[in-house]
């Protein structure tokens, strides 16, 4: 009857929620600050606080528009600070797409399948931003004795802002990042490659969730994935 009227009822319990999973991960690795790499409007630095997440968050949002309404949530908050420009693998300006949804924008071009799965990320614009190396800056926002939750949702992008943060990962333990299991936008690393990038620096996969699928078909597109470095034994 609920699902006739666009709406799910589930049980809620920790092994199978997302949040609650999620809220769990953040509690065992005690994390207390998180990078937020593409923060668009701040839906995720809202997601945090609703789950009890009292931190430090630092945004990272390069569109105007976009950061202009980041800026007005975060503003009440004095744990959480709006930053205006991307990271990436380079200290540099850079155009980025803008997308009809905002969610979609990027500095990688769009392939045919994200327009044909989501025609409502249709690019509308360009806009110059610029762009910053993670090593660059990170000593400005955290301490290497933090316990720090990088997440990165750039889509396409992902790759590169891991290679502009080769020394700031020795003190980064757990990462949330966007993973595409199809290509959607042009040089993106895709899901298998990108979990050999981050075995390789001694991370493990430990949560997944749905990001974004074919409404046609079911075809999955898109997870997110979190990583966590444990101690060695």
């Amino acid at each position: 009857m609920a699902r006739s009227y666009g709406y799910d009822i589930v049980h809620y319990h920790p092994a199978t929620d997302d949040e609650l999973r999620k809220k769990k991960l953040l509690e065992s690795y005690q994390i207390n600050t998180v990078l937020d790499v593409g923060a668009n409007v701040g839906r995720y630095g809202v997601e945090l606080r609703s789950m009890g997440f009292e931190g430090d968050i630092i945004s990272f949002e390069p569109l105007s528009e976009a950061f202009e309404e980041l800026k007005r949530k975060s503003a009440t908050d004095e744990h959480w600070k709006a930053v205006n420009f991307a990271l990436g693998d380079k200290n540099e300006t850079a155009e980025i797409n803008i997308a009809n949804n905002s969610l979609s924008s990027s500095i990688q071009e769009m392939l045919p399948s994200h327009l044909k799965s989501a025609p409502e990320s249709e690019y509308i614009g360009k806009e110059e931003i610029e762009v910053k190396k993670l090593d660059t800056i990170f000593e400005e926002f955290c301490s290497k004795h933090d316990n720090i939750l990088l997440k990165i949702d750039t889509q396409g992008f992902e790759k590169n802002v891991i290679e502009g943060a080769e020394d700031s990962l020795e003190a980064i333990d757990t990462v949330q990042l966007e993973m595409s299991l199809t290509p959607l936008y042009k040089n993106e690393t895709l899901f298998t490659d990108m979990i050999k990038i981050l075995n390789s620096r001694g991370y493990s996969l430990v949560h997944l969730e749905h990001v974004f699928s074919d409404i046609k078909t079911g075809r999955l597109l898109q997870v997110d994935g979190m990583f966590h470095r444990f101690p060695k034994k």
